[in-house]
């Protein structure tokens, strides 16, 4: 389950998002150093005054002199808390949208597609089912090939992620988004049709789907699952490569409520689905699903601290990886108008897409079952 976001200062050196005010995001060999000082020192640059606790950050433009705006009745406390490191999650603005980027997003696509299915799904033409089966040869069980699967993916997925900031000095950011979507997407592919056709084939467990409510209640869950997705996944440009791929330091929206939301989706995703299906290949899929976005996790930390650094230390100390812990225990300000986090172009759409899915589980199985993976 990955909408570039220009942090350039305009006439402060802070741009104002809703209530909160913003510091733009150190690049990589940026770093925040502490001073016993009052100020904010801004290399090149006259001293700003502040009220707030001192800092030095590399901005990477000339910030003009400006005001930092301070609330009538509000403390000094309350306003550094709303000061942000990072990036506004999900932003989408149709103004800054240009027609050949999604034109090209469009060719891509369908290039992409094209590509999948004669080099990987068509049976005919494909590698898919061979490589089905040479992973179905380890072992007569549904399950261990269902973890086998899983842990292929795993390993792929996550290892090129590590090797990330590597790859794009040896070939470029694009060069290596290209080569990390061909490798991922059929492994990801494979092992969704697998789980598909052979979801039914376990040692049945428990029998649950007959009890008022477990229906919606698997239902609710799945939904709401898909709005735990990672704010990358939104920036479909640079999931493309149309716009050059960045790693991003997200802190508002979904982050607010934990850090690595697309761990607890898919958390949440595996829990209803085992308790409807109920058996241990569900079992088995769910296991494997979240060790490996358990992994991502601490992977994903350690990669943000090291681009980041200090920037991201800042943000991990206001958040959480369980869910609204941060925000119970006071380290995460939710604004007053937080829920404007949220109503905006890429959870309309995943909301549209979610629906659809769920009416479309027909064809989607259909579709899998004509693979005989």
């Amino acid at each position: 389950m990955a909408t570039s976001i220009s942090l350039s200062p305009p006439l402060s050196p802070f741009s104002l998002l809703s209530k909160h005010h913003r510091i733009p995001t150190p690049q990589q060999s940026s770093a925040i150093t502490y001073y016993p000082t009052k100020h904010i020192v801004i290399p090149n640059n006259p001293t700003i005054n502040t009220p707030f606790p001192s800092s030095l950050f590399q901005f990477p433009s000339k910030p003009r002199k400006g005001f930092w705006p301070i609330s009538v009745g509000r403390t000094q406390t309350e306003e550094e808390d709303e000061i942000l490191v990072g990036e506004d999650s999900a932003e989408f603005e149709l103004s800054k949208q240009k027609i050949s980027s999604w034109v090209y997003f469009t060719g891509i696509l369908g290039v992409v597609l094209y590509a999948l299915n004669v080099i990987w799904i068509d049976n005919s033409t494909g590698f898919g089912k061979s490589f089905i089966d040479a992973v179905s040869s380890i072992s007569d069980s549904h399950e261990i090939v269902m973890l086998s699967l899983t842990l292929i993916f795993a390993i792929v997925h996550s290892g090129l992620a590590s090797l990330r900031d590597k790859g794009e000095e040896l070939i470029g950011e694009r060069a290596f988004r290209v080569l990390f979507a061909g490798i991922s997407l059929p492994l990801a592919v494979s092992t969704i049709v697998y789980f598909i056709n052979h979801r039914y084939d376990g040692v049945q467990l428990w029998q649950l789907n007959s009890i008022a409510g477990i229906h919606e209640l698997v239902w609710f869950s799945s939904f709401i699952s898909f709005f735990f997705l990672y704010p990358s996944t939104f920036n479909l440009l640079e999931v493309a490569a149309v716009d050059k791929p960045k790693m991003h330091l997200w802190e508002t929206g979904i982050m607010r409520i934990t850090r690595h939301p697309q761990m607890v989706g898919q958390v949440i995703w595996c829990l209803a689905h085992t308790l409807w299906i109920g058996n241990s290949v569900a079992v088995a899929a769910s296991v494997g699903l979240i060790g490996h976005h358990l992994f991502g996790a601490w992977n994903g930390d350690r990669r943000l601290a090291i681009r980041y650094g200090e920037a991201f230390e800042v943000v991990k100390k206001r958040t959480s990886v369980i869910p609204f812990a941060a925000i119970l225990d006071g380290r995460q300000k939710l604004p007053e108008d937080y829920y404007k986090e949220f109503i905006r172009l890429p959870y309309l759409s995943i909301t549209a897409l979610t629906l659809g899915a769920y009416f479309l589980h027909p064809l989607m199985q259909a579709a899998s079952f004509r693979l005989h993976w």
